[in-house]
């Protein structure tokens, strides 16, 4: 029989498909796998009603062999098989799928088999063989035919369809690899190590055995004796088939199988993980959208490329068969520190396994999973506080992430996991900080610092403390924008100490601090002036100071933690920003009387001497370096 010719877009879809749907060209295994499983799904379904089938369940496997002189990979079923018309039909069209029509028949008749999932709905699987294979021939004999058919083709120029002989019902699919190129070593795919690795990668759930012969390197006792009269062990090479899938997914194991410690062993395995997971969540949900899901939360991170760790994200799976490794969809990125599968037979897939459409089920399921997470961890937060905390140690910048992100859109979802220091071993929700507050307290009190014990240490503290209100400490540069985004809670408004009005003196006393302040006018604008910074605007005297001789705020929208975050900003407009700083001074401290006494005695180098030494003790305080510490060092030895 001559070779005929694909039509006209049937050429151009392969061509589109061999060369852009699929990146990956290992998934070739994958797909050829998924249809031979969809082959024996179809054989096993109609022998529920035809006894002459004469197979039993556990006769059903899918071999794969290597032939590495002719350069060859073949997966062979005993499925349902296909006649010529089936054979010129299905792989004559591109995306004409038997798959998709027999689901069809199935779906009209109200069939109903837990065993029947038909995963190559689109009919283009079978050829992304191509992206490997410079030529795919296909021997099958449908299931009650008399004659087989052997379908070949070298790519878009056509194929041919021919009778052949074959005894039983079934397929084989042959491939025969490409030659090797600088940029691609299709070789590698005629090593059974590799083939063996993308079954277990990708094809590791199908339901049915897949079969391959391997070599292994046994001990086995010899003619010659020992000392002793026993047979000599020597070393054989035996090569035997093996079942290389698991079939049975964890995950799709009921809880009276598999214990929680099974699934953290589990867990630990496949992510290279020797630390047990903080928490595992099984998820069994059956409705409009129907799937399985073992999900973890890590007990540390380990995102760590040079330890050989999985991705970030969670596996999706359509029956037992992987379709995307990492699906960042599925989960937004302030969960991204959940692993684990998610198995859905519902789902609707693309011409590519590797691209799901953005649809109604994929959404229903993330919306599900991600209230089971947040449900986990705040039982976690109620019952394990110290486990929680360390979670939070590990993970909670992707909450504070997360609340910042697309405006706030998920301020209210993620607002109650967030926990701050208000002492040294002591964290707290923002729930649980205003419930400790005392009646006279009308605000959230917090400062900012690069660390826990600089933040405690800010002068502007002193005077919160004293009248007994607790402080949130913020240590990482995002915490001021999250709480921005908060903006207040039960009511109670966030006030920055370090910037902002306490709201704890009376206009009276304001009144007088600023009469003082005016009185001192020209003494605090030399200081300012003596200190040359042009992104000081001002000297003033402080009302929060109580034993310390300055601080350092700012005023304006941009703080001094906020300018720390932009100057690692990738965008170099963002890195110039600067907060406008403020220094503060206590007046009733000694240190200021020092400056005062010089400036009043027409010492003006002294003077302006200690304001820059106070200005810059003011930015040590603030977590800030200094543009020059050995300047610095030599004005405070000059003092001696």
């Amino acid at each position: 029989m001559g070779k005929k010719q694909f039509k006209a877009e049937s050429k151009r879809l392969l061509d589109l498909m061999i060369n852009s749907i699929y990146t990956n060209k290992e998934i070739f295994l994958r797909e050829i796998i998924s249809n031979a499983s969809d082959a024996i799904d179809k054989l096993c379904y109609l022998s529920l009603t035809d006894d002459k089938v004469g197979l039993e369940r556990s006769d059903y496997r899918i071999r794969i062999t290597v032939d590495k002189d002719a350069r060859t990979i073949t997966v062979s079923d005993n499925g349902i098989g296909m006649t010529m018309e089936e054979a010129e039909k299905n792989l004559g069209v591109i995306a004409k799928s038997g798959s998709f029509k027999f689901k069809d028949d199935m779906d009209s008749d109200k069939a109903e088999s837990e065993d029947i999932s038909i995963i190559g709905q689109f009919g283009v699987g079978f050829y992304s063989a191509f992206m490997v294979a410079d030529k795919v021939t296909v021997i099958s004999k449908a299931y009650g035919s008399d004659e087989g058919v052997k379908w070949e083709s070298t790519g878009a120029d056509g194929y041919t369809v021919t009778p052949c002989d074959k005894y039983t019902a079934g397929t084989d699919v042959i491939m025969h690899i490409k030659e090797d190129t600088e940029e691609e070593i299709y070789g590698s795919y005629l090593e059974i190590w590799k083939l063996k690795a993308l079954v277990k990668k990708y094809s590791d759930y199908v339901r049915w055995p897949i079969v391959m012969d391997i070599t292994r390197t046994e001990q086995q006792p010899s003619e010659e004796l020992d000392k002793d009269g026993n047979p000599v062990m020597h070393n054989v090479t035996v090569t035997a088939p093996e079942t290389v899938n698991s079939m049975v997914p964890i995950w799709q194991r009921s809880k009276a199988d598999v214990s929680d410690e099974d699934c953290a062993e589990w867990y630990k395995e496949t992510n290279r993980d020797q630390t047990d997971p903080a928490a595992v969540l099984r998820v069994n949900a059956e409705g409009s959208v129907s799937y399985k899901a073992m999900l973890f939360i890590p007990g540390k991170d380990i995102d760590n490329a040079a330890s050989g760790a999985a991705k970030k994200g969670v596996k999706l799976y359509c029956n037992g068969v992987l379709i995307m490794e990492n699906c960042d969809k599925l989960i937004h990125d302030y969960f991204e520190f959940v692993r684990g599968v998610v198995d859905s037979p519902d789902l609707s897939l693309n011409i590519s396994r590797e691209v799901l459409q953005h649809n109604r089920q994929l959404k229903i399921i993330g919306q599900n999973l991600e209230k089971k997470i947040k449900g986990e961890l705040e039982k976690m937060l109620r019952e394990d506080r110290p486990k929680y905390e360390t979670f939070w140690n590990n993970f909670g910048i992707h909450i504070k992430c997360g609340v910042c992100d697309e405006y706030g859109r998920y301020t209210d979802f993620l607002k109650d996991l967030l926990i701050y220091y208000t002492g040294e071993d002591k964290q707290v929700t923002l729930k649980e900080y205003v419930d400790n507050m005392p009646e006279s307290q009308k605000a959230i009190y917090y400062c900012a610092g690069d660390t826990l014990k600089q933040a405690m240490s800010l002068p502007q503290c002193e005077d919160v403390r004293s009248r007994g209100y607790e402080i949130m400490y913020l240590t990482a540069p995002i915490d001021e924008m999250v709480l921005q985004q908060i903006r207040m809670v039960d009511g109670k408004p966030f006030i920055n100490i370090v910037t902002d009005d306490l709201g704890f003196q009376t206009e009276e006393e304001k009144k007088a601090a600023a009469e003082k302040s005016e009185e001192e006018k020209e003494l605090l604008d030399f200081m300012r002036d003596s200190i040359g910074d042009e992104n000081l605007k001002q000297v003033v005297f402080s009302s929060k100071l109580v034993s310390s001789a300055c601080c350092l705020t700012t005023t304006g929208g941009v703080t001094l933690e906020m300018e720390k975050y932009f100057r690692v900003s990738p965008s170099e407009e963002m890195r110039k920003i600067r907060a406008n700083r403020v220094l503060e001074i206590n007046p009733d401290h000694p240190a200021f009387r020092a400056v005062k006494m010089a400036y009043d005695s027409l010492e003006k180098d002294k003077a302006a001497k200690l304001s820059k030494i106070l200005y810059a003790q003011a930015q040590l305080i603030a977590g800030l370096e200094l543009e020059d510490p050995a300047a610095y060092s030599d004005m405070v030895t000059s003092l001696f």
